[in-house]
């Protein structure tokens, strides 16, 4: 990154809380990875599961002083507010009904948010936070991570010079195969509540990846979705939401997309793809290959940018941590969005500008990420009828 590592060390660490994410929680630990990963953020207090000995258990795991380790995050919020050297931000990594509960505790209290996708488990939910957050004095983050990945960032920096002209037709999927059997009838902690409506809301795949999806395409393009029209279907016998969706998009400026969503779509392990349109111009990304973008202008063959290498501009550069050849890939891409976090907070902190350059979801992100979801539910309902999303710009 072109920040230098002596520039960041010699920052005051930003001390961070933790909700959620405690022993044998997958987000938890990637948010802890990518938080250490440009050593801008210090670990000092959590409420690391809603279950107290595991709580406990959890912040003794993680050396946490047993005097900051929580087993209520309500607490941890009035106690950190209060103390001397009390935590400057909240990583948020409950399941998803529980996300506007944490927040509102934090928000209220000036402590920065960086809450895991989606905002909430319903846009009621979504429309007040944004209210809180408009209303408080601390930063909200939300860890959309994929924005974080070089060639997405150089992926936008081309639409926005107007090389690929008018944006014309966008196609998005996502597409995993973990849930192409009943596992939340085994007991798997990770299926068990992306499939339980109380604790996900009302999408299954569409909230858990298409919210991903989702947003990725308004990230580049810079269009707002403004109605769509889907198929929601569940697949599995017995599973309660969806795993799998179909939409097409219209966005306001006239272009037009498609998006696909699937947790049974046997082979793929994580296929988040991305394909814009354009009148002069084309790419192409693959999750699964980031390090790589394909354009092709019109009239010529298909170039293959990689990052770190000829042709990536400086909003790859500015996020590129190794050289081209070395892959970097979903942690790195979720340390920059915390590295842009950092970057914000100690702004905000110094009340120096902050660089225009700095990028990350914000809470409006993740109320227009509800909305779809809600958008997608709804119009499945109607046979698939055209339903406005909201908000519209």
């Amino acid at each position: 990154m072109t920040i230098e590592a002596t520039e960041q060390t010699r920052r005051p660490r930003i001390r961070l809380g933790m909700v959620g994410g405690g022993t044998g929680a997958f987000i938890g630990a990637v948010h802890r990875i990518a938080a250490r990963l440009d050593d801008r953020f210090e670990l000092v207090a959590g409420a690391l599961s809603s279950t107290p000995e595991r709580a406990l258990a959890s912040g003794a795991e993680l050396g946490l002083d047993p005097r900051r380790t929580y087993t209520d995050f309500k607490e941890m919020a009035r106690r950190e507010a209060r103390h001397k050297d009390g935590i400057e931000a909240v990583a948020i990594v409950t399941p998803n009904h529980l996300h506007f509960t944490v927040a509102r505790e934090f928000l209220k209290r000036g402590i920065h948010v960086i809450c895991d996708k989606p905002l909430t488990s319903n846009l009621r939910d979504a429309k007040a936070l944004t209210r809180l957050a408009g209303e408080s004095t601390a930063l909200f983050i939300l860890t959309h991570n994929y924005t974080g990945y070089p060639m997405i960032r150089h992926a936008r920096a081309l639409v926005q010079a107007g090389e690929l002209g008018t944006i014309r037709v966008v196609h998005v999927e996502y597409l995993q195969d973990w849930l192409a059997e009943p596992i939340e009838q085994t007991g798997q902690k990770q299926a068990a509540w992306r499939t339980d409506p109380a604790q996900s809301g009302a999408g299954g795949a569409t909230g858990d990846i298409g919210t991903h999806a989702f947003h990725l395409t308004e990230f580049v393009t810079g269009l707002e979705v403004e109605a769509l029209s889907a198929e929601v279907h569940t697949f599995v016998p017995n599973r309660r939401l969806d795993d799998n969706a179909h939409a097409l998009l219209r966005f306001g400026s006239g272009a037009r997309g498609m998006l696909w969503c699937s947790q049974v779509a046997v082979g793929h392990e994580n296929g988040l793809k991305l394909r814009v349109y354009g009148s002069k111009g084309a790419i192409e990304w693959a999750q699964e290959d980031p390090n790589y973008l394909q354009v092709t202008r019109l009239g010529q063959p298909p170039q293959r940018i990689s990052r770190g290498g000829a042709g990536a501009g400086p909003a790859a550069a500015r996020l590129t941590r190794t050289p081209s050849g070395h892959p970097e890939g979903y942690l790195e891409g979720f340390a920059n969005i915390y590295a842009e976090a950092a970057a914000a907070i100690h702004a905000k902190r110094t009340g120096t500008p902050l660089d225009p350059e700095v990028i990350y979801p914000t809470v409006r992100d993740g109320v227009r990420g509800v909305a779809f979801v809600e958008a997608c539910v709804a119009s499945s309902r109607k046979n698939a009828a055209w339903v406005t999303l909201f908000p519209p710009r």
